[in-house]
C-alpha cells in the first residue's frame, strides 16, 4: 500500500449499446445478499428503539453472517464486480459502524452522556477508515500473495461482533447495563483501535481448501456439536468465540512477522547465475 490517497480516475463513459445489454444473474445475486444484510442492519436500529435489544443483536449478527456469504458467493459464481465491492463497503459501514454503534449507545453508552456518544461516533468513524483502507489495498498490485491470508487490522464484521461482547454478557445475566458503562466504553474504544491499527489478523481465506480424508468425519461431528451448542447457548458461545478471537490476535501477528521475515530473506538472496550461459560466446 504505497499511497492511501491516489488521484481520482473517472471511469470511461459506457456506450448506449452497453446500457441496454442484459446483466447475468450471477452478478446480481451477491448484491441482493448485500442489500439484505443492509436491511438487517437498519432494522436493528429500529428494533433497539422499540426495546427489542436481543432481536436487534440477532439482526447485526445475521448481517455479519451474510457479509461473509456474499463475497464467497460472488467468487464462486465469478460474479465479482467493482460495483459489488463498493456496495459491500457501504453496507458494512452502515451495519457494523452506524447500526452497531447506535445499538451500543441505546444499550449502555447513553449513561456516559456526551462521552458515550463520542465513543459511538469513534466506532463508526473507525469502521469507515478501516473499510476505506481495505478498498485501497485491494488495488495494490505489489502485495504478495501470502499477505492475502491476513487482514490489516480487525475486519469490520469481526469488529462489530467483537464490540457487542457486553451485550452477550448482559444476556447471560451479568449486570453490565447497571454498572459497566465505563468499562464498556473503554472496551469499545479498544475495538475501534484494533480496526484501524496495522495489527495483522488472520483472514482464513485458505482455510478448508484441502481437508485430509481421515479428518472428514471428525469435522462433521465437530460442526454438529458446535452448531448444537450455539443454538442451545447462543450468547455463552458468542462470548467464548469473541474471547478466543481476541486471544488469537497476538498469535496471528507473530505468524505474520515470521512470514514477512522469510519473504524478505528470500528476496534478498541473489538469483543463481547460469555459468553455461555466461561461458557461451
Amino acid at each position: 500500500m504505497s499511497d492511501l490517497f491516489p488521484p481520482f480516475a473517472p471511469e470511461p463513459v459506457e456506450s448506449k449499446r452497453a446500457r441496454f445489454k442484459a446483466i447475468p444473474f450471477r452478478l446480481i445475486a451477491p448484491n441482493v445478499i448485500t442489500l439484505l444484510a443492509l436491511c438487517l442492519g437498519l432494522t436493528a436500529m429500529r428494533l433497539v428503539v422499540e426495546g427489542k435489544l436481543d432481536t436487534a443483536t440477532y439482526c447485526i449478527l445475521a448481517a455479519a453472517l451474510l457479509d461473509g456469504v456474499d463475497g464467497r458467493l460472488a467468487r464462486f459464481l465469478k460474479g465479482t464486480s467493482r460495483f459489488g465491492a463498493e456496495l459491500d463497503s457501504l453496507s458494512d459501514f452502515v451495519n457494523f459502524g452506524v447500526a452497531t454503534g447506535y445499538v451500543l449507545w441505546i444499550f449502555v453508552l447513553h449513561d456516559l452522556r456526551s462521552f458515550g456518544w463520542i465513543i459511538a461516533l469513534t466506532l463508526a468513524c473507525a469502521m469507515a477508515l478501516r473499510l476505506a483502507r481495505f478498498n485501497v489495498m485491494l488495488d495494490d498490485p505489489n502485495r504478495p500473495d501470502w499477505q492475502k491470508n491476513f487482514f490489516v487490522g480487525m475486519p469490520a464484521p469481526a469488529g462489530a461482533v467483537t464490540a457487542m461482547l457486553p451485550l452477550y454478557l448482559h444476556f447471560i445475566g451479568l449486570p453490565v447495563q447497571e454498572y459497566g458503562a465505563v468499562f464498556v466504553g473503554a472496551y469499545i474504544l479498544f475495538i475501534a483501535f484494533l480496526t484501524i491499527s496495522r495489527i495483522p489478523c488472520y483472514a482464513g481465506k485458505t482455510l478448508g481448501t484441502r481437508v485430509p480424508r481421515e479428518m472428514v468425519l471428525p469435522i462433521f461431528v465437530a460442526v454438529v456439536v458446535l452448531a448444537g451448542l450455539v443454538v442451545a447457548y447462543p450468547f455463552e458461545m458468542l462470548s467464548l468465540i469473541v474471547v478466543s478471537y481476541l486471544a488469537l490476535i497476538p498469535v496471528s501477528a507473530a505468524r505474520y512477522r515470521k512470514l514477512d521475515r522469510e519473504y524478505n530473506a528470500a528476496r534478498a538472496v541473489p538469483a543463481p547465475v547460469d555459468e553455461k550461459a555466461e561461458a557461451a560466446p
